[in-house]
């Protein structure tokens, strides 16, 4: 039933409250809230239970990965998807994987500078006590390391 809108006086198909669908969804209608499955926050929810920002970092995470390694790191989505399809080159885990600049120049984005590296490898390379370690690895499977200086030394358990 086309009826004139008592809010914005344009005539289309009336809603409710005597307010055509726009008028109605801006002034009405009040979504319903449930608790985000991530968060637990209370939100008006996205998509499967999902607030927003949980939808797209839990089915986004890969594009939005690679946009970040194109704005900041001006790597190319090609090279990035190469290297991080084979999974980290020490022990072969491709569900979460890291990009390690092996000259520590991250201005460097050659191919040849650029190793995938899983979490835990990329980490202990980083780490003081763990370094010479990993470094030996990848020399083993034929990368050629610079050497660099640690970036953290953080509380690691020594019954390693």
């Amino acid at each position: 039933m086309i009826l004139k809108c008592k809010n914005c006086g344009k005539e289309a198909e009336h809603q409710a409250k005597g307010m055509c669908i726009t008028c109605y969804k801006k002034l009405a209608w009040k979504p319903k809230k449930s608790i985000c499955k991530r968060c637990c926050r209370e939100m008006v929810l996205h998509a499967k239970g999902y607030c927003p920002g949980c939808y797209n970092f839990v089915f986004h995470l890969k594009k939005n990965r690679e946009v970040t390694y194109k704005k900041y790191h001006n790597i190319d989505s090609e090279v990035y998807y190469k290297r991080l399809s084979s999974g980290c080159v020490l022990c072969g885990f491709k569900d979460v994987l890291d990009l390690h600049h092996l000259d520590g120049n991250k201005q460097n984005n050659s191919e040849n500078n650029l190793v995938a590296l899983c979490p835990n490898h990329h980490r202990m390379f980083h780490h003081t006590d763990f370094k010479e370690e990993v470094i030996r690895e990848l020399k083993i499977k034929g990368f050629d390391v610079k050497a660099q200086k640690a970036h953290y030394h953080p509380v690691y358990n020594p019954s390693r």
